[in-house]
């Protein structure tokens, strides 16, 4: 799907992941993110003359997903934009966010694959079209076992008055941090093109089989 297929390792405090090249990656605080998202899709309009249609369309999402991935504590954000010639662009983005929570008690929650996968609910379709979540979990190459969900999911939309969702393909990966009680690393993929779900499934999960923790 992407337009080059060269990985690319993104590595930062802690972690490190790998991303096709085509992909963007750019400054997600407040203060600079718009800036460098005009800087880098002008570049990207300067090498590829035939993207220069869509420029409104990239530079949109692209604030969108950085705000919404600023909003959520990611610690990074990369975002596919292809256009194959068609009236659709696809987009999709992956996250990585360190999250944690406690109990009641204070104490941290278990980290544990098989004991997230268990408090994880799973969403079965009633009816055609309708949203669904599956759960399982999964091994990352030299990390070990994680909890995943994967599915079609309602999203809310941020700070959004009326309580209004979008629909989106969601895959989410809750990979323990060593050393760390209660903290997981989240990697989270996500496109609102629907009819590329199981692609992007494919997509979201060679991206995050490449993470790893650095010393």
């Amino acid at each position: 799907m992407a337009r080059y297929t060269e990985p690319l390792t993104v590595e930062r405090g802690g972690f490190r992941i790998k991303v096709p090249e085509s992909w963007w990656e750019f400054d997600i605080r407040p203060e600079s993110r718009d800036d460098s998202i005009h800087r880098m899709v002008r570049e990207r309009i300067e090498q590829h003359p035939e993207l220069a249609p869509y420029r409104e369309t990239f530079t949109a999402f692209l604030r969108k997903s950085a705000a919404d991935a600023w909003k959520s504590g990611a610690m990074y954000c990369g975002c596919m934009a292809e256009s194959f010639g068609g009236d659709t662009t696809v987009t999709g983005s992956v996250t990585v966010s360190l999250v944690g929570g406690r109990t009641r008690e204070g104490a941290p929650l278990s980290t544990d694959p098989a004991a997230i996968a268990a408090q994880l609910a799973v969403k079965e379709a009633r009816d055609e079209g309708d949203s669904w979540r599956k759960v399982t979990t999964v091994d990352i190459p030299g990390v070990g076992p994680a909890a995943r969900t994967y599915g079609i999911e309602d999203i809310p939309v941020p700070d959004d008055a009326l309580d209004r969702t979008i629909r989106a393909v969601l895959m989410q990966t809750y990979i323990p941090v060593p050393g760390q009680e209660g903290k997981v690393a989240l990697v989270s993929g996500s496109s609102q093109v629907l009819d590329l779900a199981d692609a992007f499934f494919d997509i979201f999960d060679a991206v995050t089989s490449t993470f790893g923790f650095t010393s």
